[in-house]
């Protein structure tokens, strides 16, 4: 299951995600979002445990605890919607 968890601290590693998450379960992925122009991180990430239940036990502990001085948000990743893309116009001069 692919989990959601928002809301944390920009100086948070992907060690130590894993290290909270690896309680309930076996972490396999652990994604960090970063902003594509700086690099810098966007405060949010997904990871992905195996097992549904460990998953779920996870999400019913963690959201709305302190992690990092934040309170983060966590629960099931929703699927990706295709929000299009582009904006501007063309010319063809």
């Amino acid at each position: 299951m692919k989990i959601y968890v928002g809301n944390l601290s920009f100086e948070t590693t992907e060690t130590e995600i894993r290290e909270l998450f690896g309680q309930y379960g076996e972490v396999e992925e652990v994604n960090l979002i970063t902003d594509r122009e700086t690099g810098r991180p966007r405060g949010f990430g997904f990871i992905e445990i195996r097992n549904d239940q460990a998953a779920r036990d996870a999400i019913g502990a963690l959201d709305g605890t302190e992690f990092g001085s934040r309170q983060i948000k966590v629960n099931e990743a929703k699927p990706r919607t295709d929000r299009g893309g582009g904006g501007g116009q063309r010319r063809s001069w």
